[in-house]
């Protein structure tokens, strides 16, 4: 995929002065990192409010469903300008093409979740989430959304990339045109991948695609796009991937040697136990996938979901 995928993030995350302080919160993660992979629209709701770098912090206080924003020190409520403003941003945002969010997290703008909200007496308790990501999250819920803090935890990291990248492939099969033979494509491509994800859901698409004959194109698209973002959003597990794994197993049972079976099982087994990373058993399944010529394993993104530059499957 030559194409960077285009996502938004929070300004601040860039390493742009515009925190209520003056300062920033760069992440060299997302920027050194994920940065060349990723094409970046910047967002900072403060700033384009309008309001002063630096500035009085803001806070949310309330009930966490319907939660106010104010000034800190001043009580000011700001809530109808930030509103008003997130919903014109989410209008031109529409147009920008963005495949995912990269949010501030415990920012009372631009938290996905844990923000602090204040009760009447003052006690802060963390379960707000910011007036923007709120909005941004209900204009487009399919969109693959997390939180800076989130990404450096490596599972999460690997699940939020994965989703971006699928999220990516189906635009880009949506652009060839919404024909039932461009989505089985796409559906065979994904099975592993989708399975390592849920079985469930996968089962759930294969019918969609297999039965609603009578749906038309861009319905059916819409529909198989819904149950696609539900089963990327379930985190894969070790159980998942070693059920996968063993099912990709089963494509050599006549071309392994013995030798190379227990191997292979072997390996399954140190991964089973944390002994080593999931790029080992992916790395030797995919020099059988070469040597002995699987025309179809070659074509499953499981195998390699995302660049192997961002080393995700060294650290799961």
């Amino acid at each position: 995929m030559a194409e960077k995928i285009r996502i938004g993030i929070s300004s601040c995350l860039l390493g742009e002065n515009v925190r209520f302080d003056g300062g920033h919160k760069l992440d060299r993660l997302i920027r050194d990192v994920l940065g060349p992979f990723l094409e970046f629209v910047p967002v900072c709701p403060e700033v384009e409010l309008g309001l002063p770098t630096p500035r009085q912090s803001l806070r949310l206080v309330g009930d966490a469903q319907s939660p106010r924003l104010v000034f800190s020190r001043s009580g000011e409520d700001i809530t109808a300008s930030m509103q008003d403003w997130a919903h014109k941003r989410c209008d031109e945002l529409a147009r920008e093409d963005l495949c995912g969010f990269i949010f501030k997290s415990r920012s009372p703008s631009s938290g996905m979740e844990r923000v602090k909200l204040y009760d009447k007496n003052g006690v802060p308790q963390t379960q707000g989430v910011g007036i923007f990501a709120r909005i941004f999250m209900e204009r487009f819920p399919l969109l693959p959304v997390e939180e800076d803090g989130r990404l450096h935890d490596a599972r999460l990291r690997e699940n939020f990339i994965e989703c971006l990248f699928t999220f990516k492939r189906f635009r880009e099969t949506l652009f060839k045109g919404c024909s039932r033979a461009h989505l089985i494509d796409f559906h065979t491509r994904h099975k592993l991948l989708l399975l390592a994800h849920s079985r469930a859901v996968y089962t759930e698409m294969g019918r969609l695609v297999a039965a609603e004959t009578s749906l038309a194109g861009p319905e059916l698209f819409a529909r198989y796009q819904v149950l696609l973002m539900k089963a990327m959003r379930l985190r894969t597990t070790v159980k998942k991937h070693i059920d996968v794994l063993q099912h990709l197993l089963g494509y050599f049972k006549k071309e392994l040697s013995a030798d190379e079976k227990q191997e292979l099982l072997e390996i399954l087994d140190h991964y089973r136990n944390g002994h080593i990373p999931l790029i080992v058993p992916v790395t030797l399944i995919n020099h059988y996938v070469r040597k002995y010529e699987q025309p179809y394993l070659r074509q499953q993104v499981y195998l390699n979901p995302h660049p192997i530059e961002l080393q995700l499957r060294n650290h799961v």
